[in-house]
């Protein structure tokens, strides 16, 4: 389950770049969380419908915050790959754990250990080098990768968000009462984004709506559904390292299917944020 859900993300990036040909980032995101929504509503409202209405009011706002994040989470994440490599947006973008720890010190007053801040210093250095390396990119010149990687880093911290207070409202909830509402809110998020920014919605071919329908039922709802399946099993550092597999199946994905092929420097810059992450996030052993 777990192999299951790490390949559907990665082919989130690839779904995006190849409807990215005819409508903007907007709508996309639009679509996506609104199929996945639509999806899953009839599933929650059978399944979890007692739950959801015993929600407390705190409950109930710090779902709708955490929808709000995560939708603005996918706007800027599909925006992202409009502008730098998918190597680049899948890699920054799995930088949450990074903003997981300074979050957590800033606002729970969780105090890192030397082994976490070692590890933000050493990704924070790892990104500016990325960002460095993509100017000489293969394609990099028709790009923008410092507004991409700028995008996908704001991605990072948004969808960082999300999940802490996600992580809060599930104590005591279960998945399917938590993710209901909360993609109807991020659908929701979304659209109204894409009205106040004049995006057009309609008029694309089928294709495109296609490719969405597939974003929100293959990475959205297969692989972050099976990841939550797969934490029920397995320790969180456990999927925490398992999901850097993301950025290089994604990686890999982008140069079969469109030779994106990064330089030497942005292999090693990838190298560097990868293992600084995996450093951030293993526990070690306690001893015998």
């Amino acid at each position: 389950m777990l192999l299951v859900g790490l390949f559907s993300i990665s082919v989130s990036a690839i779904l995006i770049r190849w409807a990215s040909g005819e409508a903007p980032a907007e709508a996309l995101a639009v679509w996506r969380t609104i199929f996945a929504s639509l999806l899953l509503l009839p599933f929650s409202v059978v399944k979890a419908r007692k739950e959801i209405r015993s929600f407390s009011m705190r409950e109930v706002v710090l779902i709708a915050v955490s929808g709000v994040f995560l939708g603005l989470h996918f706007i800027f994440w599909i925006s992202s790959l409009y502008y730098t490599s998918v190597a680049s947006a899948s890699v920054l973008v799995s930088l949450s754990p990074i903003f997981l720890a300074t979050i957590g010190f800033l606002v729970l007053k969780e105090k890192p250990t030397r082994k976490e801040i070692g590890a933000i210093i050493v990704a924070t250095a790892g990104t500016i080098l990325l960002g460095m390396s993509d100017h000489s990119a293969v394609g990099a010149s028709a790009l923008n990768p410092l507004k991409g990687n700028s995008m996908a880093l704001f991605a990072a911290l948004l969808v960082s968000v999300y999940l802490l207070i996600g992580r809060v409202v599930r104590q005591n909830r279960s998945w399917l009462a938590y993710v209901g509402p909360l993609y109807v809110v991020t659908a929701l998020t979304t659209l109204v984004y894409a009205l106040l920014s004049d995006t057009p919605l309609l008029g694309y071919s089928w294709n495109t709506y296609g490719l969405c329908l597939l974003m929100a039922i293959i990475p959205q709802l297969l692989g972050h559904g099976t990841l939550n399946y797969a934490v029920r099993f397995l320790p969180a550092a456990t999927i925490g390292l398992a999901s850097l597999f993301e950025p290089i199946g994604a990686s890999l994905l982008a140069f079969l299917l469109f030779g994106e092929s990064p330089s030497t420097i942005g292999i090693v810059a990838m190298v560097i944020i990868l293992a600084s992450i995996s450093v951030a996030i293993l526990k070690p052993k306690p001893s015998a």
